[in-house]
């Protein structure tokens, strides 16, 4: 099913899907570690990483406790996840996944709306 949704960081020009990872992989290279992008229908896509790991969110909108990408199973703490209000963040890993799975389902979920199906995902609501 093909979304009409589009996608922007900020105030930028919406992005591609392809697009938008390409410049969340320079933004996470240039050490913005804390990345969101708004959906043309208001929802909202966290990305925050420690360049290893990454906490993927999903909002239906401004104060949606959301849902977002688990790793069942992982084992540990993760820690280095900065927030750009400067906040040092630590998370258990099975809330976290693996930064490639993290693009993975970013460049989906801009592409179909909804996380892909192989994705296990935990809602916060």
């Amino acid at each position: 099913m093909k979304v009409t949704e589009s996608w922007r960081f900020g105030d930028a020009a919406p992005l591609a899907p392809d697009a938008a990872v390409d410049e969340l992989r320079t933004r996470i290279g240039r050490g913005t570690l804390e990345s969101w992008l708004t959906s043309s229908s208001g929802r909202l896509l966290a990305v925050v990483t420690n360049t290893r790991r990454a906490m993927v969110v999903l909002l239906d909108g401004e104060g949606d406790a959301g849902e977002h990408a688990a790793d069942p199973g992982a084992d540990g703490w993760s820690d280095g996840f900065v927030l750009s209000n400067g906040q040092h963040d630590e998370y258990p890993d099975e809330d976290t996944v693996p930064l490639p799975e993290a693009f993975r389902i970013v460049r989906h979920i801009l592409a179909h709306g909804t996380p892909p199906a192989d994705a296990p995902w935990s809602v916060d609501r």
